[in-house]
């Protein structure tokens, strides 16, 4: 152990004595610079205190400590600290004496017993008079002594942002002091209002430098969910620190991929509480981030249905926003999308719910005609151009898939002379490239799978063998996601009896992972229907009904 050097002792004591019960910015400011440095001095002393066989010797060994350790009990600002606070606990129950052997132990051990009581409760002595004297409990004590300062640093931040606009220079020296302040008190609630104010005023100041480790340690806060801020706040923090907003959008992704619930509730209201719609809506460069992090998941796992419904939700969800502002306040979608060619733009980024239903095989065919240039010209091209422009179109096709999804619905009752178009585009979603000629292999592919289906669902009852050529084409992995998609759409949206539907089900998705993936398709068509015009009580009834029956099997 590191011995407890007298030069130590002599420094920390003059702190303590120095903080005392300080309210103000300085006295804050002078103990959150020392907070780390004491707790290390705190933990010398605790293992020093360790060694000792008893009370007496340790007194004898640290004469200072009864006078340090109380007087660190009454300062808000480290009391707010948990970790300074659980030293300040072990040190005192080193102290305590099980079995008291004089008169000086028994006196010491009532006067731990009123810290401890003081610390970790609202009775005991001290709490009692401190109740009598300030009217407060020692907990209340603290939490209004520390939101007292935290007011008055709060004050003059808003202060200096009401300025900003009347003046030549930002106090950055004092804004860079303060966020530094707030540092070792990060996840104390009573720090939200301040945190809060700095980053606004960096919003307003654009200039505004915040110590790098109080940035830090806010993020941390809000993943962990120690911190909770104002929605304003953490969307400043985001334009703070680009690396704080590809942290949250990382961990937003972990969390819906690993979330069992995130497939059976609403995956659009799970996106929506995330903040980040809304912020990418504000800005564009948000947007952006957040759009390339998500696109590089997806390349390196395409197939991955969860992470294909995450972009497709964020991205209408992304679009409600920005629809929902001023015209004078948005920016055109080229700004958010300037990798794709412009004519894609207006027929993709245009929902289902803005284009009358009986219009939507029209729109759908336009859509399919304008991918299927752009897949052409990939073919006759010499150079990677073409297929960065194929991969683009495909990446809106994936963020806008409520259109596959319709295309997939529209299935369900089309015509035979409607569904080439319909089953081309489901396709490309599920197969972009076309390396050995796959496209058409897998159109193909698609055209018999919707054939099995259509006398599947639509015939009654349901003839065997076209139930064990829809289980085929589902085990191969060539296929799988397109079959699966048809599949779940039809179980959603054909006419036959629930009970039917039910059982179809049971036989064909037997697979712990199939019935994964169906889950992450369902719970997009229910994304769709809520953003519908019109609500179909029936078809929502059947959902419902499907997922619980994968949920229960």
């Amino acid at each position: 152990m590191e011995a407890v050097s007298d030069t130590d002792v002599q420094f920390w004591m003059a702190k303590a004595m120095n903080w005392g019960e300080d309210l103000s910015c300085s006295a804050l400011l002078d103990t959150s610079r020392h907070l780390c440095s004491l707790r290390s001095f705190l933990q010398q002393v605790l293992q020093g205190l360790q060694q000792m066989s008893s009370t007496s010797e340790a007194m004898k060994t640290f004469p200072f400590v009864g006078q340090f350790l109380g007087r660190l009990c009454w300062n808000p600002c480290v009391i707010a600290d948990e970790r300074s606070q659980r030293l300040l606990l072990q040190c005192l129950s080193c102290l305590y004496s099980a079995e008291p052997l004089n008169a000086v132990e028994r006196k010491a051990n009532m006067w731990i017993k009123d810290m401890l009581c003081h610390l970790i409760s609202e009775e005991g002595s001290v709490a009692h008079t401190t109740v009598k004297h300030a009217g407060v409990t020692p907990k209340r004590y603290h939490s209004e002594a520390l939101q007292k300062v935290v007011s008055l640093m709060t004050e003059e931040v808003i202060k200096s942002c009401d300025s900003l606009p009347n003046t030549a220079r930002c106090l950055n020296g004092n804004i860079h002091t303060m966020s530094t302040a707030c540092v070792a008190l990060v996840i104390c609630p009573e720090m939200s209002p301040l945190i809060g104010a700095l980053l606004k005023h960096f919003m307003l100041c654009g200039s505004s430098c915040l110590n790098q480790e109080f940035i830090k340690e806010i993020n941390e806060a809000l993943i962990s969910k120690w911190l909770v801020l104002e929605d304003e706040a953490v969307v400043n923090l985001w334009c703070y620190s680009p690396s704080c907003l590809e942290g949250a959008a990382v961990s937003f992704l972990e969390s819906v991929l690993s979330g069992h619930e995130t497939m059976t509730q609403s995956l659009d209201k799970h996106v929506n509480d995330s903040l980040l719609p809304r912020a990418s809506a504000h800005h564009c460069h948000i947007f952006l981030t957040v759009n390339e992090i998500y696109r590089n998941v997806l390349t390196e796992i395409d197939e991955n249905l969860a992470v294909r419904a995450l972009i497709q939700v964020f991205t209408a969800c992304f679009l409600q926003r920005l629809t929902g502002q001023k015209p004078q306040d948005r920016l055109p979608l080229r700004a958010f999308f300037p990798n794709v060619t412009p004519c894609l733009l207006t027929p993709l980024l245009t929902a289902p719910s803005e284009v009358p239903r009986e219009a939507w095989l029209d729109h759908l065919s336009w859509i399919r005609s304008l991918l299927q240039s752009v897949t052409e010209n990939e073919e006759a091209g010499e150079d990677g151009r073409a297929y960065q422009a194929v991969f683009e179109a495909w990446f809106l096709l994936v963020q806008c898939g409520y259109w596959v999804d319709t295309a997939a619905e529209l299935l369900v009752l089309a015509a035979p002379e409607n569904a080439k178009s319909l089953l081309w585009l489901l396709t490309f979603f599920h197969h972009p490239t076309n390396r050995g000629h796959q496209r058409s292999q897998q159109t193909a592919v698609a055209r018999e799978a919707w054939t099995h289906l259509r006398m599947l669902f639509l015939t009654r009852p349901p003839p065997p063998r076209h139930l064990c050529a829809v289980k085929e084409l589902l085990s191969s992995s060539f296929s799988a996601n397109l079959v699966l998609h048809l599949f779940s759409n039809f179980t959603v949206f054909s006419h036959g009896p629930v009970s039917i539907i039910t059982e179809i089900t049971d036989k064909v998705l037997t697979e712990a992972a199939v019935k994964r993936r169906a889950l992450w398709i369902l719970a997009l068509i229910r994304c769709r229907l809520n953003s519908a015009a019109t609500r179909d009580d029936r078809v929502y009834s059947r959902l419902r009904t499907l997922q619980d029956t994968l949920l229960q099997t």
